[in-house]
Protein backbone atom coordinates (compact mmCIF):
# COMPACT_ATOMS: atom_id res chain seq x y z
CA UNK A 1 0.00 0.00 0.00
CA UNK A 2 1.32 3.32 -1.21
CA UNK A 3 2.24 5.96 1.15
CA UNK A 4 -0.77 9.52 0.54
CA UNK A 5 2.05 12.00 1.08
CA UNK A 6 5.83 12.33 1.09
CA UNK A 7 7.84 13.08 3.86
CA UNK A 8 9.42 16.37 4.20
CA UNK A 9 12.25 17.12 6.98
CA UNK A 10 9.80 18.35 9.14
CA UNK A 11 7.50 15.15 9.02
CA UNK A 12 10.65 12.56 9.67
CA UNK A 13 11.71 14.52 12.92
CA UNK A 14 8.02 14.58 13.85
CA UNK A 15 8.15 10.86 13.36
CA UNK A 16 10.39 9.90 16.19
CA UNK A 17 8.45 8.20 18.93
CA UNK A 18 5.34 7.86 16.76
CA UNK A 19 5.99 5.42 13.94
CA UNK A 20 9.25 3.68 12.38
CA UNK A 21 10.64 5.18 9.14
CA UNK A 22 11.37 2.54 6.41
CA UNK A 23 14.43 3.72 4.16
CA UNK A 24 15.94 1.87 1.12
CA UNK A 25 18.71 2.36 -1.56
CA UNK A 26 17.99 2.49 -5.44
CA UNK A 27 20.28 3.81 -7.88
CA UNK A 28 18.40 3.39 -11.24
CA UNK A 29 14.78 4.72 -12.72
CA UNK A 30 13.12 1.57 -12.93
CA UNK A 31 14.00 0.25 -9.32
CA UNK A 32 12.97 3.60 -7.68
CA UNK A 33 9.66 3.77 -9.01
CA UNK A 34 8.86 0.52 -7.72
CA UNK A 35 9.71 1.75 -4.63
CA UNK A 36 7.92 5.34 -4.70
CA UNK A 37 5.55 6.11 -2.18
CA UNK A 38 5.86 2.01 -0.58
CA UNK A 39 8.90 3.69 1.95
CA UNK A 40 9.71 6.71 4.07
CA UNK A 41 13.06 7.50 2.32
CA UNK A 42 15.03 6.37 -0.82
CA UNK A 43 18.61 6.19 -0.50
CA UNK A 44 20.86 6.78 -3.17
CA UNK A 45 23.78 4.96 -1.54
CA UNK A 46 27.43 4.81 -2.45
CA UNK A 47 27.44 1.67 -2.25
CA UNK A 48 26.68 1.69 -5.49
CA UNK A 49 29.99 1.36 -5.97
CA UNK A 50 30.10 -2.03 -4.89
CA UNK A 51 26.58 -3.64 -5.54
CA UNK A 52 26.51 -2.12 -9.29
CA UNK A 53 29.50 -1.60 -10.25
CA UNK A 54 30.73 -4.59 -8.84
CA UNK A 55 34.02 -2.93 -6.43
CA UNK A 56 35.26 -4.26 -3.02
CA UNK A 57 34.57 -0.77 -1.39
CA UNK A 58 32.31 2.40 -1.42
CA UNK A 59 35.57 4.65 -2.08
CA UNK A 60 36.00 4.67 -5.71
CA UNK A 61 32.77 6.26 -6.61
CA UNK A 62 32.74 10.20 -8.23
CA UNK A 63 30.50 13.22 -7.39
CA UNK A 64 29.75 12.76 -11.45
CA UNK A 65 28.51 9.26 -10.86
CA UNK A 66 26.88 9.74 -7.59
CA UNK A 67 24.47 12.77 -9.33
CA UNK A 68 24.22 10.79 -12.17
CA UNK A 69 22.39 7.86 -10.68
CA UNK A 70 20.41 10.42 -7.88
CA UNK A 71 19.09 12.20 -11.33
CA UNK A 72 17.98 8.82 -12.30
CA UNK A 73 16.17 7.67 -9.04
CA UNK A 74 14.36 11.12 -9.05
CA UNK A 75 12.87 10.43 -12.57
CA UNK A 76 11.55 7.72 -11.17
CA UNK A 77 10.23 8.98 -7.48
CA UNK A 78 8.52 11.42 -7.01
CA UNK A 79 6.49 11.00 -4.34
CA UNK A 80 9.33 9.58 -2.30
CA UNK A 81 11.72 11.49 0.00
CA UNK A 82 15.28 11.27 -1.74
CA UNK A 83 18.64 11.24 0.10
CA UNK A 84 22.02 11.01 -2.34
CA UNK A 85 25.07 10.13 -0.50
CA UNK A 86 28.11 12.94 -0.60
CA UNK A 87 30.77 10.43 -1.90
CA UNK A 88 34.52 9.64 0.03
CA UNK A 89 36.80 12.73 -0.48
CA UNK A 90 33.78 15.01 -1.84
CA UNK A 91 33.69 16.92 2.01
CA UNK A 92 37.16 17.03 3.46
CA UNK A 93 36.29 20.80 4.29
CA UNK A 94 33.80 22.97 4.58
CA UNK A 95 33.93 24.47 1.02
CA UNK A 96 34.38 21.60 -1.01
CA UNK A 97 31.02 20.07 1.01
CA UNK A 98 29.34 23.00 0.09
CA UNK A 99 30.40 23.18 -3.37
CA UNK A 100 29.96 19.17 -3.59
CA UNK A 101 26.14 19.42 -2.02
CA UNK A 102 25.23 22.74 -4.30
CA UNK A 103 25.87 20.49 -7.24
CA UNK A 104 23.41 17.48 -5.64
CA UNK A 105 20.97 20.46 -5.64
CA UNK A 106 21.20 22.49 -8.74
CA UNK A 107 21.68 19.11 -10.95
CA UNK A 108 19.34 17.01 -9.36
CA UNK A 109 16.12 17.10 -7.04
CA UNK A 110 17.34 15.45 -4.12
CA UNK A 111 15.61 16.11 -0.91
CA UNK A 112 19.08 15.68 1.32
CA UNK A 113 22.66 14.96 1.51
CA UNK A 114 24.34 11.94 3.83
CA UNK A 115 27.47 12.92 5.61
CA UNK A 116 29.83 10.49 6.99
CA UNK A 117 31.26 11.28 10.40
CA UNK A 118 30.23 12.27 13.95
CA UNK A 119 32.39 15.55 15.93
CA UNK A 120 34.90 15.33 13.66
CA UNK A 121 32.25 16.17 10.76
CA UNK A 122 29.66 18.46 12.91
CA UNK A 123 31.32 21.83 11.60
CA UNK A 124 30.72 20.61 8.01
CA UNK A 125 27.25 19.79 9.04
CA UNK A 126 26.34 22.93 9.89
CA UNK A 127 27.78 24.99 7.31
CA UNK A 128 25.94 23.21 4.79
CA UNK A 129 22.42 23.35 7.34
CA UNK A 130 23.33 26.85 7.28
CA UNK A 131 23.52 26.84 3.85
CA UNK A 132 19.87 25.61 3.21
CA UNK A 133 21.41 22.01 2.59
CA UNK A 134 19.22 19.46 4.70
CA UNK A 135 21.64 17.11 6.27
CA UNK A 136 21.26 13.32 6.93
CA UNK A 137 24.36 12.34 9.50
CA UNK A 138 26.21 8.70 9.43
CA UNK A 139 27.90 7.55 12.21
CA UNK A 140 28.91 3.91 13.57
CA UNK A 141 30.51 1.71 11.13
CA UNK A 142 31.22 3.86 8.35
CA UNK A 143 32.25 2.11 4.87
CA UNK A 144 34.15 5.07 3.82
CA UNK A 145 36.64 4.60 6.83
CA UNK A 146 37.17 0.97 5.41
CA UNK A 147 40.49 1.24 4.54
CA UNK A 148 41.71 2.78 7.32
CA UNK A 149 40.22 1.05 9.88
CA UNK A 150 41.40 -1.98 8.18
CA UNK A 151 38.02 -3.59 7.65
CA UNK A 152 34.53 -3.25 8.69
CA UNK A 153 34.49 -3.00 12.66
CA UNK A 154 31.06 -3.01 14.55
CA UNK A 155 31.09 -0.51 17.33
CA UNK A 156 29.47 -0.07 20.59
CA UNK A 157 31.34 -2.73 22.35
CA UNK A 158 32.53 -0.83 25.73
CA UNK A 159 31.50 2.12 27.78
CA UNK A 160 34.19 4.13 25.92
CA UNK A 161 33.55 4.11 22.34
CA UNK A 162 29.45 4.15 23.21
CA UNK A 163 30.27 7.60 25.02
CA UNK A 164 31.81 8.48 21.79
CA UNK A 165 29.04 7.52 19.64
CA UNK A 166 26.81 9.82 21.83
CA UNK A 167 28.70 12.39 21.38
CA UNK A 168 28.78 11.91 17.78
CA UNK A 169 24.91 11.90 17.31
CA UNK A 170 24.95 14.75 19.65
CA UNK A 171 26.96 17.06 17.79
CA UNK A 172 25.94 16.39 14.36
CA UNK A 173 22.18 16.88 15.73
CA UNK A 174 23.40 20.60 17.31
CA UNK A 175 24.85 21.42 13.81
CA UNK A 176 21.58 20.81 12.13
CA UNK A 177 21.66 17.18 10.69
CA UNK A 178 17.36 16.26 10.72
CA UNK A 179 18.36 12.15 10.93
CA UNK A 180 21.39 9.83 11.41
CA UNK A 181 22.03 6.59 10.01
CA UNK A 182 23.41 4.58 12.53
CA UNK A 183 25.29 0.95 11.21
CA UNK A 184 27.06 -1.23 12.59
CA UNK A 185 26.04 -0.91 16.28
CA UNK A 186 25.74 -3.17 18.69
CA UNK A 187 21.90 -3.63 20.15
CA UNK A 188 21.96 -1.69 23.57
CA UNK A 189 24.44 0.88 22.18
CA UNK A 190 21.94 1.61 19.21
CA UNK A 191 19.09 2.08 21.95
CA UNK A 192 21.11 4.73 24.01
CA UNK A 193 21.80 6.34 21.04
CA UNK A 194 18.56 6.54 19.97
CA UNK A 195 17.48 8.19 23.44
CA UNK A 196 20.14 10.66 23.43
CA UNK A 197 19.14 12.88 20.34
CA UNK A 198 15.46 14.34 19.25
CA UNK A 199 15.99 13.20 15.68
CA UNK A 200 15.52 9.99 14.13
CA UNK A 201 18.03 7.22 14.02
CA UNK A 202 17.80 4.68 11.52
CA UNK A 203 19.32 1.33 12.32
CA UNK A 204 21.59 -0.91 9.76
CA UNK A 205 22.95 -3.88 11.66
CA UNK A 206 22.19 -1.80 15.05
CA UNK A 207 19.51 -3.99 16.26
CA UNK A 208 15.18 -2.71 17.13
CA UNK A 209 15.88 0.19 19.75
CA UNK A 210 15.98 2.75 16.79
CA UNK A 211 13.43 4.77 14.58
CA UNK A 212 13.99 2.86 11.68
CA UNK A 213 15.69 0.81 9.43
CA UNK A 214 17.39 0.59 6.34
CA UNK A 215 19.03 -1.83 3.77
CA UNK A 216 20.65 -2.15 0.42
CA UNK A 217 17.66 -3.31 -2.43
CA UNK A 218 20.33 -5.92 -4.15
CA UNK A 219 20.81 -7.52 -0.47
CA UNK A 220 16.81 -7.86 0.86
CA UNK A 221 15.83 -8.63 -2.83
CA UNK A 222 18.29 -11.54 -2.61
CA UNK A 223 20.00 -9.99 -6.35
CA UNK A 224 23.32 -9.81 -4.77
CA UNK A 225 24.06 -13.74 -3.56
CA UNK A 226 28.08 -13.54 -3.18
CA UNK A 227 27.85 -12.50 0.28
CA UNK A 228 25.16 -11.96 2.82
CA UNK A 229 25.66 -9.69 5.74
CA UNK A 230 24.31 -11.07 9.46
CA UNK A 231 21.98 -8.12 9.80
CA UNK A 232 19.97 -8.59 6.11
CA UNK A 233 16.85 -10.79 6.17
CA UNK A 234 16.34 -11.73 2.10
CA UNK A 235 12.53 -11.05 1.26
CA UNK A 236 12.80 -12.43 -2.28
CA UNK A 237 15.62 -14.93 -4.16
CA UNK A 238 15.84 -12.47 -7.03
CA UNK A 239 19.44 -14.10 -8.12
CA UNK A 240 17.35 -17.42 -8.76
CA UNK A 241 14.12 -15.85 -9.94
CA UNK A 242 16.39 -14.10 -12.70
CA UNK A 243 18.52 -17.09 -13.59
CA UNK A 244 15.58 -19.52 -14.34
CA UNK A 245 14.08 -17.03 -16.21
CA UNK A 246 17.10 -16.24 -18.15
CA UNK A 247 17.43 -20.12 -18.93
CA UNK A 248 13.65 -20.29 -19.84
CA UNK A 249 14.35 -17.45 -22.46
CA UNK A 250 17.09 -19.32 -23.75
CA UNK A 251 15.41 -22.98 -23.91
CA UNK A 252 12.26 -21.24 -25.67
CA UNK A 253 14.89 -19.73 -28.11
CA UNK A 254 16.61 -23.10 -28.87
CA UNK A 255 12.88 -25.19 -29.37
CA UNK A 256 11.30 -22.49 -31.23
CA UNK A 257 8.78 -21.84 -29.54
CA UNK A 258 9.61 -17.90 -28.52
CA UNK A 259 8.23 -16.18 -30.50
CA UNK A 260 4.68 -17.74 -30.60
CA UNK A 261 2.24 -16.34 -33.30
CA UNK A 262 0.87 -14.15 -30.48
CA UNK A 263 4.03 -12.23 -30.51
CA UNK A 264 4.82 -12.02 -34.34
CA UNK A 265 3.35 -9.38 -36.31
Amino acid sequence: MQQSKKQTVTSIINSKGNKKLSMITAYDALFSNLFDGEVDFILVGDSLNMSFGGNSDTLGISMENMIYHTKAVCNGAKNTFIICDMPFGTYIDKDNAFKNAMKVYQETSADAVKVEGGVSKAHIVKHLTDNSIAVVGHIGLMPQNVRSEGGYKIKGKDAQNIQELIEDAQAIEEAGAFCIVLEGVKPDAAKLITEAVNVPIIGIGAGLDVDGQVLVWSDMLGFFDEFKPKFVRKYLDGASIVRQSVQQYVQDVSDQSFPSSDEIY
